[in-house]
């Protein structure tokens, strides 16, 4: 990875823990039940992890994300994309009708099969929807769409996200499109992952699309990408570390 995308990543990790440490001493809390029950330590820390899991939310994502593909040999990479995709209204029917089954537990999801039956669904007028991915890059010439999720999505997100990549595919047939989870909570390997809410969507132990941990990081960036991040986010550890015991003390 090229020195200028791994200052990059370690000044958006810095960034997250600094934020945190702002917002925590500019925002001063009482909670006198709290107190009675739990020691100090323990309501610290508890104030300090939720703060920081708002300052490291969708953007950093997203933006590590972008540098990570550019790192490895993208041409471009935008975040925020908007994308105008032309189907005909059998096909935009079929998708609503596809994302309604799913839900209901009708249908099992199976990405190529769903893909196929969506793109034969020919008939009707063209119709332009726009799209907005999360996460867009090009590398050797080909275009890549990726919605980007928390790790735990709830079912609203994550049949949005299909919806969304379906049109693309079908638009764009030569694109990639992905669901990215950006970490796996429930162990290293993609069949490790065991929340239910998008199982009813995408068949993530197998669809290609759905990328989880470091299949997901490898895929946008190349071999090795995750550990990479981790070994900077450690890198960063050690100062922001420092930083953290020092407010504790306070």
């Amino acid at each position: 990875m090229e020195k200028q995308y791994e200052e990059e990543i370690a000044k958006e990790f810095r960034k997250c823990v600094e934020n945190t440490l702002q917002r925590l001493k500019a925002d001063p809390t009482l909670s006198p039940f709290h107190e009675a029950l739990l020691s100090k330590e323990a309501i610290l820390w508890s104030r300090f992890e939720r703060s920081f899991s708002t300052s490291f939310g969708q953007r950093v994502i997203e933006r590590l994300s972008q540098m990570v593909a550019l790192a490895y040999g993208a041409e471009e990479a935008v975040i925020g994309q908007r994308t105008n995709c032309r189907l005909t209204e059998y096909q935009l029917r079929a998708i609503e009708a596809h994302i309604s089954d799913l839900r209901s537990g009708a249908l099992k999801p199976n990405w190529k099969v769903d893909l196929e039956k969506i793109v034969n669904a020919r008939g009707g007028e063209k119709r332009d929807e726009q799209v907005i991915s999360d996460l867009w890059y090009k590398r050797e010439g080909r275009e890549h769409f990726v919605s980007i999720k928390t790790v735990k999505p709830n079912i609203d997100q994550t049949a949005q996200a299909k919806r969304d990549l379906l049109k693309i595919k079908v638009a764009y047939p030569e694109s990639q499109v992905y669901f990215g989870l950006y970490y796996n909570p429930y162990g290293e390997k993609k069949a490790d992952y065991a929340w239910s809410m998008p199982f009813k969507i995408f068949d993530m132990h197998n669809d290609e699309v759905a990328l989880v941990g470091r299949e997901y990081w490898e895929t946008i960036g190349g071999k090795g990408a995750y550990d990479r991040i981790l070994e900077i986010a450690r890198a960063v550890g050690k100062e922001t570390q420092n930083k953290v015991e020092a407010f504790a003390r306070q």
